[in-house]
């Protein structure tokens, strides 16, 4: 335990949080750093996880060491897409950034209901990790123990050897371009699919340029094989990102009729993403 600013911080919860403020600055300013992708393991797949469980549990003998662990990496694997399906809701959506600072916040509250939880423990009978465990031998361990064991060793090994490989890879960095429909709000879905003849339509649509140089982008948008409209001249840097709002009238009844969102870059013939819809649009009663 460790006095913070006047408030009594265990050593396990002060360093997850420091851990994951050094990821977030390194996200921040370094976006390029081999450092991120070590940070960013423990800090998606271990700590949100090990911070509910401690929550959850915070008595010494509730948890032996083998089910706390495979727990923690359990409830970060389920923590972590329920706070991306939540995001997804929201105006700032799943990226990288919104993600990032979710995570931390998770991980803080639960950091902060482990002390509040703990601390209305005995001392003695606190969950408060150090650096002295007993290891206890194989033929000590039950069945469940073993598995999970097992599971949580292979585990961290491929995790490890991943990202070994990531950090040690000498190939030039991955370069590609997101390109994305939005409903009319600014959120995946709720799209318009059924519209009548002269009713207007909206869609967002969305460029972030991965390609590590300047391009400039160029979108069509097509009804059936006929142009409709589109957007012209869109100049974006490394990591910059383009949204417009595109408002289309049809002007034919049809089911299902393709609605093709057409990306070209850097003035090419040939098309570099495309994406589509179907809309039915029906005569007016």
């Amino acid at each position: 335990m460790i006095r913070f600013g006047g408030v009594d911080v265990d050593y396990d919860l002060l360093s997850i949080n420091f851990v994951s403020a050094l990821l977030f600055v390194c996200v921040i300013f370094f976006p390029d750093s081999p450092l991120r992708i070590v940070l960013g393991v423990p800090f998606v797949l271990f700590f949100p996880g090990y911070t509910f469980t401690c929550a959850l549990y915070p008595g010494r003998d509730v948890l032996d060491w083998v089910d706390r662990a495979a727990l923690s990496v359990g409830l970060s694997l389920s923590a972590v897409p329920l706070i991306a399906l939540g995001l997804n809701y929201t105006p700032w959506g799943i990226r990288l950034h919104p993600v990032l600072v979710s995570l931390l916040l998770f991980t803080l509250g639960m950091s902060v209901a482990t002390m509040y939880r703990r601390r209305s423990l005995p001392e003695e009978a606190r969950f408060v990790p150090t650096l002295s465990v007993k290891v206890p031998r194989w033929g000590e361990l039950g069945r469940s123990d073993r598995l999970m064991l097992t599971g949580l060793i292979g585990f961290t090994m491929i995790s490890s050897g991943f990202t070994a490989y990531l950090i040690s890879t000498t190939s030039p960095p991955y370069s590609f371009t997101e390109f994305f429909v939005l409903g009319p709000e600014g959120k995946f879905g709720g799209y318009s699919k059924n519209m009548t003849l002269g009713e207007s339509g909206t869609l967002v649509l969305g460029i972030v340029n991965r390609e590590h140089a300047d391009v400039a982008y160029t979108v069509v948008v097509e009804l059936e094989n006929d142009t409709i409209g589109g957007f012209e001249d869109i100049r974006l840097v490394h990591d910059g990102r383009w949204e417009g709002n595109f408002t289309f009238t049809p002007e034919r009844i049809g089911d299902n009729m393709r609605l093709k969102f057409i990306l070209y870059r850097d003035g090419g013939a040939e098309p570099y993403r495309s994406l589509q819809l179907f809309v039915t649009v029906k005569p007016r009663e």
